[in-house]
Parts: structure tokens; sequence; C-alpha cells
């Protein structure tokens, strides 16, 4: 009765929720949140499809995490939307859940918590933005954002060129149109059975998502009278489908962290040495930037999307894999046409030679750090040079542009104490900026090492997750300015040329940084954050920490 009483407070009748499955729409919409923009809205089209299929639709707000404001980074607190996903799930009277994200770490959070909860479940994908405008050329975001800084910072662009591009790299809701962190994990979702097939394309303004999103209220409602979980379609073939899938869309680097961590929670073993692996099997399909040569997700979309991209992936992926469609992946992608062959490559004329992803190991990182070759200019991927070591991110910003640093284009850049802990959170600090003498000599590549992140929207020769990181005394942290470090792509090695004996005297004379939480949130992340090769989610969420826990009774 005090549950009926206080719907009815809301203007609720009986028969709005009476045998009607009561549907969960987690929504992280907020007024600082450009890619999620058109969720205030787009909620009621979710809410329309529940209401047509006979659900009860009830919208909780959740973590926002908005990519380009949250500070210092939204891996910080991707976890704790994990964590937020999951209570809500347990903690409100709901029966299934319509995922509402697409900011970088929303979609791994959301679903990290939904397969914790395993309650019948669909993602709805934001949609990539528009292409961006300058003077009638498209311009993407992140990418262009990086390369008009570096022509700004060497003197070849003035200030109005510079704000004429700010103004026109993003001219509609919806995530970065590059293939960045967003596009990447959103199109993960999708192959992993969590979207209506083919649903991450679309781009937000248009009208197909509307359909879409409506789509996904009808079905969620469906799921739970069939009783559909992820637990009864996620597979082991269900990731090694959605790795092979991020190789082909060239990837971001983040997909490693997120993805081995959402195998871990349902239960699976995804290592590093998979993502090598898969790099060397798949080629590169998706022309898109940054790995890709022009192209942006609207062209994407106008090519046949994921879909299309899909079919032509021929066996590189399990076309019996399950999806939330109740249905297999290979039903939605039988009758895929590719429309613009130069978007969406066949596997006989792949984008590039370079693998979308490979990973490295050796005396520098022995737990693994990875590189995207297909975005790095290829005399670098077999390079020794000598290294610049900074010891913090505030560090190297003071230092880079001084006309007296000294550095070539050999030189190798080295930046510590941005990884899990040290960062905090991982930063996407690791695309290192090419100091500005070498800007002004016409370098635009050159190798860069850190155990931070970069955004999927960024390129260049830059070594990335290096694990152990330096803040907990990994080997990175023993690195001096000076020594030589030689990287070689093919042969998946990266070292510094110090023997044994001069590293175990550098180990015994480091010291551990101070710690940078006392306290609350931060005192939690750091006490139990993985490293990045473990996919940086808390030990105690993991599936394996301890027994499931059920919802709570109703007494």
């Amino acid at each position: 009765m005090g549950h009926r009483s206080r719907l009815m407070q809301m203007g609720y009748s009986r028969e709005d929720w009476h045998d009607r499955p009561a549907i969960a729409i987690i929504n992280t919409w907020s007024d600082i949140n450009p890619c999620h923009a058109h969720f205030k809205s787009r909620v009621d089209d979710v809410k329309r499809g529940v209401l047509h299929a006979g659900g009860f639709p009830i919208e909780l707000p959740a973590l926002s995490l908005s990519e380009n404001f949250v500070k210092p980074t939204t891996m910080l607190y991707r976890n704790l939307l994990a964590m937020e996903t999951e209570e809500l799930l347990r903690s409100h009277p709901v029966d299934g859940a319509v995922l509402m994200g697409g900011c970088d770490k929303t979609t791994p959070g959301l679903l990290l918590g939904a397969i914790s909860m395993n309650l019948p479940t669909i993602f709805m994908p934001a949609g990539p933005m528009l292409r961006g405008n300058l003077e009638g050329n498209v311009i993407g975001s992140g990418s262009d954002t990086w390369k008009y800084w570096d022509e700004l910072r060497a003197g070849n662009i003035d200030q109005d060129e510079w704000q004429a591009v700010e103004a026109g790299i993003a001219r509609s809701y919806g995530h970065c149109m590059t293939m960045g962190t967003a596009s990447t994990m959103t199109a993960i979702a999708d192959a992993l059975g969590f979207c209506l097939t083919g649903a991450s394309s679309i781009p937000a303004a248009d009208a197909n998502h509307i359909r879409m999103a409506t789509g996904c209220g009808r079905r969620i409602v469906d799921m739970v009278r069939e009783g559909l979980k992820p637990s009864d379609f996620l597979t082991r073939t269900s990731f090694d489908n959605a790795l092979a899938v991020a190789m082909a869309m060239g990837c971001s680097t983040n997909a490693i962290i997120h993805l081995i961590a959402l195998a871990r929670r349902a239960g699976f073993a995804l290592v590093l040495e998979d993502f090598a692996a898969a790099g060397k099997r798949v080629p590169l399909l998706a022309n898109i930037r940054p790995s890709g040569e022009k192209y942006l997700m609207e062209d994407f979309f106008y090519a046949g999307g994921l879909n299309a991209l899909m079919a032509q992936m021929e066996d590189l992926i399990d076309r019996g894999a399950m999806t939330i469609t109740g249905k297999p992946i290979g039903d939605a992608i039988s009758k895929a046409k590719t429309h613009l062959p130069d978007v969406i490559r066949s596997r006989a004329n792949p984008v590039s030679e370079q693998p979308a992803m490979a990973v490295l190991t050796g005396n520098l990182a022995p737990d693994g750090c990875v590189i995207k070759p297909s975005a790095a200019e290829s005399r670098l991927l077999q390079h020794s040079g000598p290294a610049l070591v900074f010891d913090s991110c505030r560090e190297m910003k003071a230092r880079i542009d001084d006309p007296d640093l000294v550095v070539t284009a050999d030189t190798v850049l080295i930046m510590r104490n941005a990884g899990p802990q040290g960062g905090p959170g991982m930063p996407e600090w690791g695309m290192l900026p090419i100091p500005k003498k070498l800007l002004q000599q016409g370098v635009r590549d050159m190798v860069r090492i850190s155990d931070a992140r970069m955004s999927g929207t960024s390129y260049g020769a830059c070594i990335l997750h290096v694990t152990p990181e330096a803040h907990i005394g990994g080997p990175l942290a023993l690195v001096e300015t000076g020594d030589m470090v030689t990287i070689d792509v093919a042969a998946g090695s990266i070292n510094m040329q110090v023997s044994d004996a001069d590293l175990a005297t550098r180990q015994l004379n480091w010291k551990q940084p101070e710690p940078i939480y006392e306290r609350g949130y931060g005192w939690v992340y750091a006490n139990h954050v993985m490293q990045a090769n473990h996919g940086c989610d808390f030990d105690f969420l993991e599936t394996g920490f301890g027994k499931a826990i059920g919802e709570p009774e109703i007494l």
C-alpha cells in the first residue's frame, strides 16, 4: 500500500503499473555533457516504446561523466558509475533496464554495473555528432584539435584561425565522430550483443536515432517477459567478436582497459595477449580517422555502418553469438551491404598494413604496454633513442616548449606518474606534445612513452598504459634521462638499455610517492584499483571476489 500510494502521489493510476514490467531507464544526461545533450528529450522516446509494449517506465538519473569537463579524468569515476548502476538496479523495484550512454566512460561504466546485476538490459547508444566544418573542409573532433593546436604552437596559424576551428569542430549533440573511445565502446557494446544490432552507428541528430530509442523501449519489455539477461547471451565468443570488431574499426587504445574489465565482470579471462593476437589477425577495415585517411562516423553510417563492417569481416567473427534481440548476430548482418567501399574496406583492401593495436613487453614494461601502429609514422615502429624523462604532467607542460630543451627528433619522450594511482585515474595525457622547437622544424611525430592513457581521437607513436605504473615502483620509475630506449613493434618489445644491476640499485634508492588521497572515494579508488592490464576495475567488484548478491527482499 505504501508503494502504491506514493505512485499515486505522482499522478499514476493503478492501470499504469498493474501487471506491467517496471523498466528502469538509467539516464546519464546533464547540463554539462554535450555528448548526451539530446538525452533530456530522447528519454521520452524510450519511454514511449516502453509504454507501447505494455511496460511501466521509471527514469533514474546517474553520473553523467562528461569527458570534456570532469577533472582530472572521467576514468577516475568509471567504477563509481558502475557501482551506482548496479545498486540503482538492485535497490529499486524494477524488472529490466535501458542504459542511456555513449560519452567515453559511460558505456563501460553502465555495462559493468549491468553485467554484475544481471537484469534484462539493453544499451541505447548516444550516437556520434555530425561532421565538423572549417571553411568548407571536414574536420573531426579531437584529431583536428591536436593537429591545429600543433600548427598554432608552430606559428603556422593565428588566433582567428584557431577560433574558427573551435567554432566548427563540434556542430551538434552526440559523442566524438572520429574513431575515439566513444565510437569504439558503443561499437563494442553493439558487437557484444547489448544493442539493437547496428544501432551504435546512427548519428545522434538523425531521425533514425529517435526510432532506435523507441525500439529499445519496446524491446526491453519483451526481454523481461522472455527473461533474457546478460548472462544468457554473453559468452567468451561474444568478447572475441567484440575484440575483433574493435580491431577492424581501428579502435581507441582505451578499448583494452574497458574490454578486459567487462570480460572479467562476466567471468571470462581476457588478457593482453588476446589483443596482440587479434591485432595480427584482424585487418583495419574502417577508414575512419585517426587511423583512417579522411572519413568520420557520419560517413561510416552512410556506408552501411557496423552491420556492413561485420559482414565484411566474414569468418573473423562468430555469427552464431546471441544478442539482446534473442537472435544470432549473423541474422542482423546477413543482408548488410557496403555502400561506400572506400569507407568500409574489404579484407583484400585494408586501410593499413599496420594493426590497430600492438602490445609490447620488456624491462620497461614487464606486464605490458600498448601502441596504435596504424596511427603512427611507420619509421618510428622500430626505434632507439635517448630518454628525456618528465616526472609529472605538470613538469612536462612547464618544460616542453623551452627553447633550450635538449631534444631531437630521435629523443624518446617519457612521462611518468600518470597511471591509475599516480594520475590519479590514469588521465588521457599520453599524447605528449611535440616540443615547440621541433614543431618549428617540421617534426609531427616522435616516440612518447607513459603510464597514462590517451584519447581515442589521438594519434602518433605514443606508447601507453606502461604496467606496472611508476607510482607503485614499476620500472618506468627507474628510467633516467639519457638512458637508451629501444622499441620494436613487430617484435613486441620495449627495453631500456640499462643493466639489471643498475636497475636493482635504482630500485633500492626509489621512494614511494606520498598518497594523493587520504579519505573519501579517492582513498577507496587508490586502495582498490587494479593495474591497466587487469582493466582498472576495483578488486572487490570483480565477479570472483565473492558470492553474487541478489535483490533485497521486500519485508
